[in-house]
C-alpha cells in the first residue's frame, strides 16, 4: 500500500532535504508536485487542497525559510499533516457497552464484508478472549450464509444457525437474542450488500440498525475502489451513521487514496485494515505509522510487534545458545525462512525497515524476492534429514537428485550453501568474538519481542525487547536522518556492507550489489 505515493514524495521531499536555503519559489513548487502526487494517488481533490493548503500556511514563512535545516522542516510539516488527515491517532474498536455488544458490517457488495467478519471474529476471540457469535443477513447473495458458516467452522467461531424463509430484520433480532442466552459478549452482524448504492440497500440497513441498537458500526471498504471510496463513506455514513471504517485488500492498492481521502471526508477513523487474504491478515491502522511509511521512514514499531506475535522466544533462546556454538545447519536456516515468511514475507518486512522501502525494486531486479525463499525452501525440504544436518556430504548425484525433487537447478542449490556457509561462518566468528559479540547480535532474541528470530541484525543493533513504543517510534524517526544504529542512511555499496547486515543478516539476503554512478 501507498507504494506509488511513496515514491513520488520521497523523491519530491529528498530534493528539498539536499538545499542548504528554501525560497518561496521552491517550496511552491514542491507543492505542486505533492499535490501531482496526491492526486495520481487517487485522492480525492477536496482533501488534496485541504492537505496542500495547511502545508503551505506553514512552510512559507520567515520560520522555515531561515531555519537551520528548512528542507528538512517541510519534511516534518507534511508528515505531521499526513498523520492529520488520516487521523492523528489509532482508534480501536470500542466494545464497551454491556453485553453482548453489536457489531454490525456495512458496505456494498463484494468489499470484503463477510471475510472481514470473519477475521475480526477470530482476532476478538484469540487476542481479546471474547466469545463472540456471528450472523449472515446476508439473504441475496447464493451461498452468503453458508460462506459465513464455513468460516466459523475455520477460525473456531460460532456462527447463528441457518432457518431458511427468514429475512434481514428478522435474522438480526435473532441473532441478537440468542446472543443474550448464550453469554455471548459480542455479536458481529454480516449484512447484505448491493453491487451499488441504492434507496433498498439503506432502508433494510436503517430497519437493521433500529432493529439491534449497534454499538458499532463499521464500513467495509475495498481500498481500491478510489475517488469511488469517497461517495460511498459520505452515502453510507449519511444514512446509517459509521462509527469507523475498514479498508480491505490494502496490500494489492500501491496508490493509497481511499484511506487519505475516506478518514478525512467523513471524519470517522479508519480502524483496521486488511493486508491479505489468510484469516490473521487484518492489522491495527496506526496513523502515524503509516505516514512513516509514506515518506519512507520505515514502521520499526509494527516489525518489532509482527516478531513479537510470530516469532517463540523459547525458541530463539534455544537458536541463539546453538549459534553461539558455532552449529548452524539447513534444518535451522529453513526455520528462519518460515518465521520470514510469517512476518510478511521479505518485501513486507523491508517496507518496514527505515530507508530500506526503497529497495524492493532493486531487490526484485536481483531475483531477491518471496519467491526465492520458496524455492530454497523446496530446495531443503528435498534433502533427507542427514543432508540436512551435514550439508558437507552434498556432491554432484545428491545435488542432481534434490533439484528434480525440488524442481530447482544445481546451480540454484550451490547458491543456497554457498549462502549457508556464509552465514554459518558469520555465526562462529561471532561467538567467539570478544565482548560477546554474538550476545550483541541476537540482541533481544530471548526477550518478549523476539526479533533476533528473524536470523539477527549485527553492526549495532540495540536491544528491542527492552524498548518502550516511543523509543522505537524514536528510532524509526531517527532513520531519516542517518541515524538507525546498524542501518547506515541511504542504499549502502551492497545490503551486506559494513555497519549493515554482514553475511546477508537475512536468510537468502547476500548483499546487493553497489549501485553504479
Amino acid at each position: 500500500m501507498f507504494d506509488s505515493l511513496q515514491d513520488r514524495l520521497g523523491s519530491i521531499l529528498n530534493g528539498l532535504t539536499g538545499r542548504g536555503a528554501l525560497s518561496d519559489k521552491d517550496v511552491a513548487a514542491a507543492l505542486r508536485e505533492v499535490r501531482r502526487a496526491l492526486l495520481e494517488a487517487d485522492v480525492a481533490l477536496e482533501v488534496v487542497r485541504d492537505f496542500t493548503d495547511r502545508v503551505r500556511a506553514k512552510a512559507v514563512g520567515a520560520e522555515i525559510l531561515k531555519s537551520i535545516r528548512p528542507g528538512q522542516m517541510v519534511v516534518k510539516i507534511v508528515h505531521d499533516e499526513l498523520i492529520a488527515t488520516l487521523g492523528s491517532e489509532q482508534v480501536a474498536i470500542d466494545l464497551n457497552a454491556p453485553a453482548p455488544v453489536v457489531l454490525m458490517m456495512v458496505g456494498l457488495q463484494g468489499s470484503g464484508k463477510t471475510t472481514t467478519t470473519g477475521k475480526l471474529a477470530k482476532r476478538l476471540t484469540e487476542r481479546q478472549r471474547k466469545k463472540v457469535l456471528m450472523a449472515s443477513l446476508d439473504t441475496r447473495r447464493p451461498a452468503a450464509q453458508e460462506q459465513l458458516r464455513v468460516l466459523g467452522e475455520q477460525t473456531g467461531v460460532a456462527t447463528l444457525p441457518i432457518i431458511a424463509g427468514q429475512g434481514p430484520v428478522e435474522i438480526a433480532a435473532r441473532a441478537k437474542q440468542a446472543a443474550k442466552l448464550g453469554g455471548y459478549d459480542l455479536v458481529i452482524l454480516d449484512t447484505a450488500g448491493r453491487t451499488h448504492i441504492d434507496e433498498p440497500l439503506m432502508v433494510e440497513m436503517a430497519d437493521i440498525k433500529r432493529t439491534t441498537e449497534p454499538h458499532e458500526i463499521l464500513l467495509v471498504a475495498d481500498s481500491l475502489t478510489g475517488q469511488d471510496a469517497v461517495n460511498l463513506a459520505r452515502s453510507f455514513d449519511e444514512r446509517v451513521g459509521i462509527t469507523g471504517i475498514v479498508l480491505t485488500r490494502v496490500d494489492g492498492d500501491g496508490r493509497g487514496g481511499a484511506a487519505l481521502s475516506m478518514r478525512a471526508v467523513t471524519g470517522k477513523p479508519i480502524k483496521l485494515i486488511g493486508t491479505g487474504e489468510k484469516m490473521d491478515a487484518l492489522e491495527d491502522f496506526h496513523p502515524s505509522r503509516i505516514a512513516d511509511r509514506i515518506l519512507g521512514m520505515g514502521d520499526i514499531v509494527s516489525l518489532v510487534e509482527k516478531a513479537a506475535e510470530n516469532i517463540d522466544a523459547e525458541k530463539a533462546a534455544a537458536m541463539a545458545k546453538k549459534m553461539q556454538s558455532g552449529k548452524f545447519d539447513l534444518n535451522d536456516l529453513a526455520d528462519q525462512i518460515g518465521q520470514m515468511q510469517k512476518m510478511g514475507g521479505m518485501g513486507g518486512m523491508m517496507g518496514l525497515m527505515p530507508g530500506m522501502g526503497k529497495m524492493k525494486d532493486q531487490m526484485s531486479a536481483a531475483g531477491l524476492d518471496d519467491k526465492m525463499l520458496k524455492r530454497q525452501l523446496a530446495i531443503i525440504s528435498s534433502m533427507t534429514a542427514k543432508e540436512r544436518g551435514n550439508p558437507d556430504i552434498l556432491k554432484h548425484s545428491r545435488k542432481k537428485r534434490i533439484a528434480a525433487g525440488s524442481g530447482t537447478s544445481s546451480a540454484e542449490i550451490n547458491k543456497l550453501l554457498k549462502m549457508h556457509r556464509q552465514m554459518a561462518d558469520m555465526m562462529k566468528s561471532m561467538g567467539k568474538g570478544k565482548g560477546g559479540m554474538m550476545g550483541k547480535m541476537m540482541g533481544g532474541l530471548a526477550g518478549k519481542m523476539g526479533l533476533g528470530g528473524m536470523g539477527g541484525m549485527p553492526g549495532g543493533m540495540p536491544d528491542l525487547s527492552k524498548m518502550d513504543p516511543k523509543e522505537l517510534e524514536a528510532m524509526a524517526k531517527a532513520a531519516q536522518s542517518g541515524g538507525m544504529p546498524g542501518l547506515p542512511k541511504g542504499l549502502p555499496p551492497g545490503i551486506g556492507g559494513p555497519g549493515g547486515m554482514p553475511g546477508g543478516g537475512f536468510p537468502g539476503l547476500p548483499g546487493l550489489p553497489a549501485k553504479k554512478k
